[in-house]
C-alpha cells in the first residue's frame, strides 16, 4: 500500500497541462460614466439614469472632446506650436460651441484652471 500512496502524491504535484490557460482579465473600458453620474447627483439628487441614456451621454462627451481636441490641435499648428495650452482649448470652445453655451463653458473652464493652478503651486 505505501507505494500507491507515493504514486498519488507524485500525481498531484504534476503541473497543469499546456492546453489549460488562466482566465483572462476583462479589458478595462475608460468611460465618463462615473463623472456623468456625479454631476447628475449634484443637479438632481433623486433622479436616476438608464444604461442606454448613460451610453448616449458618454458618446456625446467623447465626440465633443474629440472635436475640441482636434480644433485645438489645428490652432496650435497654425501658430507653429507643438503644445496645446489652455488658450488653444478656450479658442476651440469659442469656435465650436454656440452663443451662451460657449460663454458658460469658457467661464467654467477658466474657473477650473484657476482652481488647479492654486492647488498645484
Amino acid at each position: 500500500m505505501p507505494p500507491k500512496a507515493a504514486e498519488k502524491s507524485s500525481q498531484s504535484v504534476v503541473p497543469k497541462t499546456m492546453g489549460e490557460k488562466k482566465p483572462r482579465k476583462a479589458m478595462r473600458k475608460e468611460t465618463y460614466t462615473l463623472y456623468i453620474y456625479k454631476v447628475l447627483r449634484q443637479v438632481h439628487p433623486d433622479t436616476g439614469i438608464s444604461n442606454k441614456a448613460m451610453s448616449i451621454l458618454n458618446s456625446f462627451v467623447n465626440d465633443i472632446f474629440e472635436r475640441i481636441a482636434s480644433e485645438a490641435s489645428r490652432l496650435a499648428s497654425y501658430n507653429k506650436k507643438s503644445t496645446i495650452s489652455s488658450r488653444e482649448i478656450q479658442t476651440a470652445v469659442r469656435l465650436l460651441l454656440p452663443g451662451e453655451l460657449s460663454k458658460h463653458a469658457v467661464s467654467e473652464g477658466t474657473k477650473a484652471v484657476t482652481k488647479y493652478n492654486s492647488t498645484a503651486a
